[in-house]
Parts: C-alpha cells; structure tokens; sequence
C-alpha cells in the first residue's frame, strides 16, 4: 500500500484527503504541524508528501528545505497562495507539483498517479519514449511524429527531451534556461519563448489545446503524458 504524509494543520482538510485517497487504495499519514512532518517524513518513508505552505509553527517553504535535506520521493504542495512568484519558489525549491486550493480530488489524484509513476521509473535508463503519436529515441537523437520524422536542433530536442524526463511535471523556466544555457542566462527568458515557440511548431502542438506541452503561465512548462509510455534500456 502506497504511503501519503499529508502535512496540514487543517482538520478538515485533512479528512477530506484522508476519504478520498484512502478509498483509492493509499495509506494516510497525518501532521498538523511541520515538525511533526518532519519527524513523520523521517520515520515512516511515506511514497509521497502533501505539503500546506500555511503551517503553525513554520512556513512550508522551510518545511520544504528541511525535508529535501533527507527526502527523495514527490513532494506536492497544496496552498491558497497562488501567486506565480510562490509557485516558481516552490518548484525551484524542489517542489514536484503545485495545486492550490480549492482543489477537486480527482485531479490531484492524477497528479499523485503521475508523480509517482516518474518516481517508480526514475532509476531506469530511458532509451526512448512514445506519447500520442510521437515517438523519441533518445541515443539516435531522433525523432518522429505519426510515423513521420522530425528534424529538431540539438537545443530544440534537448528541451524536449528534458520536458519528457519529468512528464506530468512543472518544470519552471529557470530550471531550463540553467539546464539548456547555463545560470548565467536565468534572465535571458525570450531564449526559451522562442526555443518552445519553434519546437511547437515542429511538433504541430497548439498551445491553446496543447497535445504535448502545457504552459503554466508565468512559471513554465509541462509535457503531457496521457499515454507515455518509457522504455527502459535492458540491462
């Protein structure tokens, strides 16, 4: 049974997690505080973590810190803050995902079924990857869309290719401009408008009903794997 720490100093909430996740099969943990959190992260090894940014006694944003000192697994946060520059500290800060709150249970049991799908596969060499029509191979650096090949550059396929390593996750803007240009370009933001606009392109994916890559405005990008599939390299 899959294990959930669910760090909320709100009863109600807490509930209402503990109803519905529970009756999909998981195991709920309970905190209401973070350094109850903590010590229940540290003790129990939950499979993922939902984390309130608006605890008692610390801010979640420290909570957070703290728990990726020892903690590998997913972590979600759940907050009413839903500011953009909150949603890109989180994710930065190695947050997995970010819902806020309200939320309906049905998507975030979604995003806890993606999470930790890319967790399980983690450790996994990925040689390649399908998803609705397109396919990647990745030590061929090719590429094909509905059987047809694609001609990406090599920033154009290693964006995609870093989309696809965290499928169904955020991945913010200065986490790509760092990986594909370096930190000194964490400002140069229009490289990575044109870079996405291009791919887009290439990919024929309209970001206004995207089949591929989902923006979240202000923060980053998402790529949507409904049917993804890795495979993984044999050993």
């Amino acid at each position: 049974m899959t294990r959930v720490l669910v760090i909320d100093d709100e009863p109600q909430i807490r509930r209402f997690l503990s109803i519905g996740l529970g009756s999909q099969g998981y195991e709920i943990m309970e905190a209401a505080s973070g350094r109850q959190g903590l010590e229940e992260a540290a003790l129990q090894s939950p499979q993922l973590v939902i984390l309130d940014l608006g605890l008692p006694d610390m801010d979640g944003m420290d909570v957070l810190g703290v728990l990726r000192e020892f903690y590998n697994g997913p972590v979600i946060i759940l907050s009413v803050r839903a500011w953009e520059q909150e949603k890109v500290a989180a994710l930065d800060a190695g947050a997995n995902d970010y819902v806020v709150k309200p939320f309906g249970i049905n998507e975030l049991l979604a995003r806890i079924r993606a999470l930790l799908r890319l967790h399980d596969s983690a450790a996994a060499v990925i040689s390649e990857y399908q998803s609705g029509g397109l396919k990647l191979n990745i030590p061929r650096h090719r590429v094909t869309l509905d059987g047809e090949p694609v001609h990406l550059s090599r920033k154009e396929f290693d964006l995609l290719r870093l989309l696809i390593e965290n499928s169904d996750r955020i991945v913010t803007q200065s986490q790509i401009i760092g990986r594909l240009w370096g930190d000194s370009h964490l400002e140069d933001t229009h490289y990575l408008r044109i870079l996405v606009k291009k791919l887009r392109s290439k990919l024929q994916d309209n970001p206004a009903t995207p089949r591929f890559i989902e923006t979240e405005p202000g923060v980053g990008y998402r790529f949507l794997s409904d049917t993804g599939k890795p495979v993984q390299e044999p050993d």
